[in-house]
């Protein structure tokens, strides 16, 4: 739960709703992140076990700060269709400290835009609600859908370096970083 002092910050746009994590949410996260072609660019997909972990930990830093990866849902169906939102990395990043914005849709749902709709959204709460100078995105340099909405969202290529995080068997470990300063954020379409 939020503490009395933490404002739990959730929005809407046109379709959809970016909201608190639900329990039943954990069903279709888990089959969203064993998905082969939703995880292509992510070093193996996850169990159901890590998939209800993240969740947690998503729900947790929501309740702990007011913000995070939010649970996306359909307002068309109500049903939950991935997660997208804000993040303070832990890992030992050579940018670190950053606040990145990351998300995860189900495939169903790709080719549609509302993954830049709802990281517009997350966007706009980043700069103008929660006061931050910069947001980066970053990503396995072959992830080319996720590249291609960063600079659709204005976000520019900032180099590129060794997740340390990511084993270089993977073949994924070099990453991307774009970057998008609050005073260059594109007006919202």
């Amino acid at each position: 739960m939020p503490s009395s002092m933490t404002r739990l910050i959730e929005s809407e746009t046109p379709r959809l709703r970016l909201r608190q994590w639900r329990p039943a949410d954990r069903a279709p996260f888990a089959a969203l992140n064993a998905d082969p072609q939703v995880m292509a660019c992510f070093p193996a997909p996850l169990s159901r076990g890590e998939s209800d972990a993240l969740a947690e930990r998503c729900e947790a830093l929501i309740a702990a700060r007011g913000w995070g990866f939010w649970a996306v849902e359909s307002k068309a169906t109500e049903a939950f269709i991935g997660f997208v939102g804000l993040h303070a990395p832990a890992a030992d990043l050579p940018f670190a400290p950053c606040i990145e914005i990351g998300w995860r849709l189900e495939a169903a749902h790709w080719g549609q835009g509302l993954a830049s709709e709802a990281a517009r959204e997350a966007l706009r709460i980043g700069f103008d609600e929660l006061g931050f100078p910069e947001i980066v995105s970053f990503t396995a340099l072959r992830n080319h859908r996720s590249r291609a909405l960063m600079e659709r969202l204005g976000m520019h290529p900032a180099g590129q370096f060794e997740h340390p995080q990511v084993a270089p068997e993977t073949g994924l470990r070099t990453h991307v970083l774009y970057r998008l300063k609050a005073a260059a954020q594109p007006p919202q379409p």
